[in-house]
């Protein structure tokens, strides 16, 4: 199931330059990503609920070009690596009008237990670890197709 999450982007998210702060993009995908779950019916409270938490380990954010107040951005991720207890995630950005790349991003995160220790979601959660080997799936074979 290929996910879009798209926002326009507000005023306040903007530098004295007029075009969106480069901090806000890491929010951005946070946004993104959170929506993607909410839309698979595993939203990161449900995840938590279970006992389970995706912290961030890596950020990469490569700015491309420019967006401004007003503007529509997409946000296209998809999970591209994944062993189970840890997944690298890449982010498709790109203005909604234009088409235009916006930014080149990626996120890596782990799977963790209530006491933040390094949890297997083959070894403990086969739901979980089902709906993100699905996911590494999707994202695989639309690159092999690419």
């Amino acid at each position: 199931m290929s996910f879009k999450y798209s926002r326009k982007i507000n005023y306040y998210e903007t530098d004295r330059m007029g075009v969106v702060h480069h901090s806000n993009y890491i929010r951005f995908l946070e946004e993104a990503r959170c929506r993607w779950l909410e839309s698979l019916n595993f939203s990161m409270e449900k995840i938590e609920g279970l006992g389970y938490t995706i912290p961030t380990l890596e950020v990469y954010c490569k700015y491309k070009y420019h967006v401004t107040s007003g503007d529509e951005i997409t946000i296209k991720p998809r999970v591209v690596e994944y062993n189970g207890v840890r997944m690298k995630i890449d982010y498709e950005v790109f203005d909604a009008k234009t088409g235009k790349t916006v930014i080149e991003a990626w996120t890596t995160h782990c799977f963790t237990n209530r006491e933040l220790k390094p949890a297997n979601m083959k070894k403990n959660n086969k739901d979980i670890y089902e709906l993100f080997e699905n996911l590494f799936n999707e994202a695989k074979n639309i690159m092999e197709v690419k």
